[in-house]
C-alpha cells in the first residue's frame, strides 16, 4: 500500500483469544525475533486493542497475580471456539514486558504500543452499556434468549436439545442456550484519541504518535504526561495542558532518562456523566529483575477526600458497592474528576 502512496496501519485484535500467538518471542517459523521484524511490526502496528466485546486483553490472573482486578471481563477461549486460550503471549501487559525482555537482549522492542478499545459489533452500532446491551452479531445474539441471559422458551429449548444437546444447559430447572461463548462477552469498548481537531488527518496523526487510550464503554476522559520538571503547582495552573506538552511527554511517548533524576507523572481523569463516578486512578509499573517479569500496581489518586496509604500504596475503601438485586450502585460516593 505504501508503494502506492497509501499510508496505513494495523491494530492487533482480540489478542486474548490468540492462544498466546499474538505477542510471541519468535516469528512464524519459530526463529527469534530480530531488528528487521521488530522495525516492520512497530511501523505497521503502533497500537493494540486492549478491550472489546469478546473480553479484555489487558491482563489475566495467571499473569498479574498481585492485581485483584486482573480477572475483569476475562474471555477464556480461543476466538470462535470453546478451546482454552493460553494467556502468556496474548495479553497487553505481558506483551509490554516481553518488549522490555527483547530490548534487554539487544533486539529493538516491537511491543512498545499505544492502546485503543473497540466494540467489535457486526451490527453498525455499539452496545457499550450492560443495561442496554442489544447485540454483537445480530441474528446470533439479538435477543436475551439467544444470549442465554434468560431461560429459553419451552418450544425452543426442546428443539435445541433435540438437534444440538450440547447447546443447552439446565440451571435451577430451566433451560438456557449455551451454544457459543456469549456468556463471556462484555459491553465494551471505546477508543479515546487526543487529536488537534476532528479530522481524519489529525486523528490518524494521534494514532501514529500513540496519543490514545481505551475504556470498557464509559466515555471517560483521560490525560497522562511524564516529565522531570512537574510539581504540585502545575495542578492549579490555568495553562496546565500546554505546560505539560512543553515540559514533558504525553501518553505513547518516550521519556529519556536524565541521569539520576526521578520522573513525575501528571494524570487527569474525568468520569462519564452518564456512568459511574471514579473511585481511584492507578499506575502500573512493569520492569525486569534478573531477567524475570515484574509488575506493581500503585494507586495515585483517591476519591472522597481519601489519600493513598504510603505503606500499601493503595486507596482506602470508599464504600462503593453494587446492589446485586438490581445492579444499582452506591449513591453519593466517588468523584467526577481526579
Amino acid at each position: 500500500l505504501r508503494e502506492q502512496g497509501v499510508e496505513s496501519l494495523a491494530i492487533p485484535h482480540n489478542s486474548n483469544g490468540s492462544n498466546g500467538q499474538m505477542f510471541k518471542l519468535t516469528d512464524w517459523a519459530g526463529d527469534p525475533l530480530d531488528d528487521d521484524y521488530s522495525m516492520r511490526r512497530s511501523r505497521n502496528e503502533p497500537l493494540v486493542e486492549i478491550t472489546q466485546v469478546k473480553g479484555t486483553s489487558d491482563t489475566h490472573p495467571l499473569l498479574s497475580k498481585n492485581d485483584e482486578w486482573a480477572d475483569f471481563e476475562i474471555a477464556p477461549y480461543r476466538v470462535a471456539t470453546k478451546l482454552y486460550s493460553e494467556p502468556a503471549g496474548g495479553y497487553v501487559r505481558d506483551a509490554l514486558l516481553r518488549g522490555l525482555q527483547l530490548e534487554a537482549g539487544g533486539v529493538i522492542n516491537p511491543y512498545k504500543f499505544g492502546l485503543i478499545g473497540s466494540s467489535d459489533t457486526h451490527v453498525s452500532g455499539d452496545s457499550l452499556d450492560e443495561a442496554t446491551f442489544f447485540s454483537k452479531a445480530g441474528m446470533l445474539d439479538g435477543t436475551p434468549q439467544l444470549r442465554g441471559s434468560v431461560p429459553a422458551s419451552f418450544l425452543y429449548g426442546t428443539v435445541m436439545k433435540f438437534f444440538d444437546p450440547g447447546s443447552v444447559v439446565e440451571v435451577d430447572g430451566r433451560d438456557y442456550l449455551a451454544s457459543s461463548s456469549f456468556e463471556y462477552w462484555s459491553a465494551s469498548g471505546l477508543a479515546g484519541v487526543w487529536a488537534e481537531e476532528n479530522t481524519r488527518e489529525a486523528i490518524y496523526g494521534a494514532f501514529r504518535r500513540k496519543e490514545t487510550f481505551a475504556t470498557t464503554g464509559p466515555r471517560i476522559k483521560l490525560r497522562f504526561f511524564a516529565g522531570f520538571d512537574f510539581d504540585e503547582t502545575l495542578l492549579a495552573s490555568p495553562d496546565l495542558t500546554a505546560t505539560a506538552y512543553r515540559s514533558g511527554v504525553t501518553m505513547g511517548g518516550d521519556l529519556q532518562a536524565d541521569g539520576g533524576r526521578t520522573p513525575a507523572f501528571l494524570v487527569w481523569a474525568m468520569a462519564d456523566p452518564l456512568a459511574a463516578p471514579l473511585q481511584r486512578v492507578q499506575i502500573i509499573k512493569g520492569w525486569l529483575e534478573n531477567g524475570e517479569h515484574r509488575e506493581q500496581v500503585f494507586d495515585v489518586a483517591c476519591s472522597d477526600g481519601r489519600e493513598v496509604d504510603p505503606a500499601s500504596g493503595r486507596c482506602p475503601d470508599n464504600g462503593a458497592r453494587v446492589d446485586l438485586s438490581d445492579c444499582s450502585i452506591s449513591a453519593d460516593v466517588g468523584a467526577a474528576e481526579l
